[in-house]
């Protein structure tokens, strides 16, 4: 098997839900006019809806590299100009409905959210992608070092438009939380992360040097992680692994667990969402980032 088609955690942990009835499903029609993705499978009817209200929102182009520009989506409160900001890592499905959902969740707390597309130099939209396979090749083939510099040049992007990277959080799904653990690791000027089951280990290679689990020696900002007891892809012995290389090596870091909770717990627009699991795990996320000064 390549690398471009290897199945990483995350992605086992997408294809193998828990059963799931089919009621209360959008159509698919219906799933691609509301701006969601259709390769994670049937989109939920009754998903989390932000609106605008009181938001500065809307599509912004990041320069990265002496030529790329880079989509993104950001949303802030409006006449705000020094909120703190909080990159929004996606999942693999690309900036999709959820993503900026999260995005609006985080303005509304009164941070300058920003989510980078960073996949975009593949030239494909993986928001019309139906196959988890096919965005395999995309996904897989992303080099740490070009992710690294993305984020940077958002920080930056987001500092030149008023937001106060003096007050930096990262929060990240599933591939998303991978790149917390990863972005932690980096940035010296990150104040928290917050990683909702990002895998701790990753397959070989060549294009991902080190895993959140070989880079636990190198953390520089406190990281929450939240997981899912029955993750199918990512097991709970994994999860205590990276939390004990963490507290080996003296790193800020906590954990919770939610024991019936599959991986994607928090994506409301998905099966695997688990309302209970997805509205406390929010709360440690606005407490974690209140805790280190990333929100007020």
């Amino acid at each position: 098997m390549s690398i471009e088609t290897t199945m990483t955690s995350d992605v086992v942990g997408l294809i193998k839900p828990p059963p799931v009835s089919r009621r209360g499903f959008m159509s698919a029609t219906a799933a691609v006019a509301a701006g969601y993705t259709l390769a994670a499978g049937p989109v939920r009817a009754e998903v989390i809806t932000t609106d605008t209200n009181g938001l500065q929102a809307g599509d912004a182009q990041i320069k990265v590299g002496s030529e790329d520009e880079m989509p993104a989506y950001f949303a802030r409160p409006a006449g705000n100009t020094k909120a703190p900001v909080i990159i929004v890592a996606m999942e693999i499905f690309g900036l999709h409905e959820y993503i900026k959902d999260v995005t609006r969740r985080l303005a509304k707390l009164g941070a300058f959210a920003v989510a980078p597309d960073y996949y975009f130099r593949k030239g494909v939209d993986l928001t019309k992608i139906t196959e988890i396979k096919d965005l395999l090749s995309v996904v897989n083939a992303k080099p740490d070092a070009e992710l690294l510099s993305d984020l940077d040049a958002t920080v930056a992007w987001a500092g030149s438009q008023g937001g106060d990277t003096t007050k930096l959080g990262i929060i990240g799904f599933c591939r998303g939380g991978r790149t917390v653990w990863e972005y932690a690791a980096h940035s010296g000027t990150l104040k928290a992360g917050v990683a909702f089951y990002g895998p701790p280990v990753d397959p070989a290679n060549p294009l991902w040097p080190k895993s959140p689990l070989q880079l636990a020696p190198e953390m520089k900002a406190p990281v929450l992680g939240l997981y899912g007891g029955a993750d199918t892809g990512i097991p709970v012995a994994q999860v205590e692994q990276l939390k004990a290389a963490l507290e080996q090596n003296k790193k800020t870091a906590e954990f919770k667990i939610y024991p019936e909770a599959p991986h994607g717990f928090h994506a409301d627009y998905r099966g695997s969402y688990r309302k209970d699991a997805a509205e406390d795990a929010w709360k440690q996320a606005q407490a974690w980032f209140k805790k280190y000064g990333v929100l007020s």
